[in-house]
């Protein structure tokens, strides 16, 4: 093979977004190594600039021509650029979120920040990904800097247990994901290409190798601990409860962006022949997660608990769309997962607000917090309304289509438990804003009564007033927005060729639940 034909296979302009990010964290890590941690202040701009400057080379990136690169292991289609975005994006609303929490821990905000783009930079990798090396490393990228963020605060126990937690788990979770790659490399007759493995897999036209049953338990196992569903997702509310806060908005969007993106790509791609056995599974993971997350969420006491529970709940609701398999079912997974971005990194940034000044984050403190910051109180009440469901919040709009693709292919129980499961979230979350504003002035936490001054001009804390003001209104207007936003997904969808086959033919029609402005 000549050089040029190798160029062309290669196509290297496929990872042009995350080429970004690689040179953000290079020019990160040399200029405080130049420069030292006191003349790190520029850090920050400079992470945030080269996420932004990933998600506008995704936008350059739709539609490509000739979308794989690297000989078939790497695929730019439309349905990775909006997996990879969302990650992307994920990192910069992220990075505002982390400075003064950093700052005031008393450790390096550039380290921390290149441990982040190295996550997003794994991230987007493993949304990509369609082959089994790439898949793998792209993994291990992602789990150890989350490991490594998990356990950043040093100095503070729970951080330590919430990182070592997640270490063990995730360690067994990625080996056991590993012996089921190997697997699928043994029945394929050494394929690694995704692709190439469905195609060498033969069975007998009655039954699926038994092999090949066994490998998908395995690989399943290790995408549900990615993306905390029940029973694998011991390790959620002990390590977001542990583990800086920052951290935690980043863990409950990013990584589980990936970690979906994964399921369509290998599911999809590798396992056509057991389509049955892994829709049943991801059926009763859905209703597990569903059920499980939001009862659980009921007796919480910690917001950041009660968050990791929610965030289990809308797992369950995000496989409804992964079970259908349908352009709607996988365009509503990909629109609930763009507000699902905005709402609950919004929650998120209300929380650090709140424990940067109570040092606490119970949730008998928040009593009476109107009184004291109306600012905090109506972002976080927008961000638990739009999680909940309610109207006109995009979080209604992102249901609504979950909901109505799993009721047009008949998954008619699956719908009725997300909406009763739906109803029982509605009530936690009306219960924190209940506290809030409803508590009267002498049923005022002692915590809100000495609530510090508020003080925006302090270093790191305007930057988390605009991340939090930009959560806010992307979350309303998303629901505003919801049919070009839906639209956008469903293109991306449709322009996907692995996922058009026959049952991925129902397509919902995002003008009937156009919102008219």
């Amino acid at each position: 093979m000549d050089i040029v034909n190798l160029g062309a296979q290669l196509n290297a302009g496929t990872i042009w977004p995350e080429a970004v990010l690689l040179v953000t964290i290079l020019v990160i890590l040399v200029g405080d190594l130049i420069q030292g941690r006191s003349s790190s202040a520029w850090t920050p701009y400079a992470a945030m600039a080269g996420g932004l400057g990933a998600v506008a080379a995704l936008v350059l990136q739709w539609s490509m021509a000739n979308p794989i690169g690297f000989l078939g292991a790497f695929n730019a289609d439309d349905l990775s650029i909006v997996f990879r975005g969302i990650i992307a994006l994920s990192a910069v609303v992220t990075v505002p979120m982390a400075i003064r929490y950093v700052e005031q821990s008393g450790t390096s905000l550039a380290e921390f920040l290149v441990i982040l783009l190295t996550a997003t930079f794994g991230g987007m990798f493993l949304s990509g990904a369609s082959e089994l090396v790439m898949i793998f490393v792209a993994l291990e990228t992602l789990s150890i800097s989350s490991y490594l963020l998990t356990g950043y605060m040093k100095r503070d126990p729970r951080s330590n247990e919430a990182a070592l937690k997640y270490l063990l788990i995730g360690a067994a979770s990625s080996a056991i994901f590993l012996y089921g790659s190997s697997l699928l490399y043994g029945l394929s007759g050494g394929e690694t290409r995704l692709g190439a493995i469905a195609a060498n897999i033969v069975s007998d036209g009655t039954d699926a190798p038994i092999g090949l049953v066994v490998a998908l338990v395995f690989v399943i196992a290790g995408i549900a601990f990615k993306i905390a569903a029940v029973p694998f997702h011991q390790w959620t509310p002990d390590v977001y409860e542990g583990s800086p806060t920052p951290v935690v908005a980043f863990l409950s969007v990013g990584s589980k962006t990936a970690g979906f993106a994964l399921a369509i790509r290998l599911l999809v791609t590798a396992f056509p022949l057991v389509s049955e056995q892994w829709h049943f599974v991801f059926t009763a993971l859905a209703v597990l997660s569903m059920v499980l997350g939001n009862v659980v969420a009921l007796a919480q006491t910690s917001m950041k608990r009660l968050l990791a529970y929610s965030s289990i709940g809308q797992a369950g609701f995000l496989m409804i769309g992964l079970v259908v398999g349908t352009d709607a079912g996988y365009a509503s997974m990909l629109y609930y997962l763009l507000v699902y971005l905005f709402m609950n990194l919004g929650g998120f940034t209300c929380v650090i607000l709140f424990s940067l000044r109570t040092g606490t984050d119970q949730i008998s403190e928040y009593a009476g917090l109107y009184q004291k910051d109306p600012l905090l109180t109506l972002g976080l009440s927008i961000c638990l309304l739009s999680l909940g469901g309610i109207p006109p919040m995009a979080g209604f709009f992102g249901k609504i289509y979950i909901f109505w693709a799993g009721w047009q292919s008949g998954a008619y129980g699956l719908v009725l438990v997300g909406l009763v499961t739906s109803v029982i979230s509605i009530y936690y979350y009306i219960r924190v804003i209940k506290m809030m504003v409803v508590k009267e002035p002498q049923e005022m936490s002692d915590v809100v009564k000495n609530y510090p001054e508020i003080r925006w001009d302090l270093p790191g804390l305007r930057p988390m007033q605009v991340s939090l003001i930009l959560a806010v209104v992307a979350t309303s207007l998303a629901g505003i927005l919801s049919n070009p936003l839906f639209t956008i997904a469903n293109q991306a969808v449709t322009q996907t060729p692995m996922l058009q086959s026959p049952a991925a033919q129902v397509a919902i029609a995002p003008v009937s639940l156009e919102v008219q402005n």
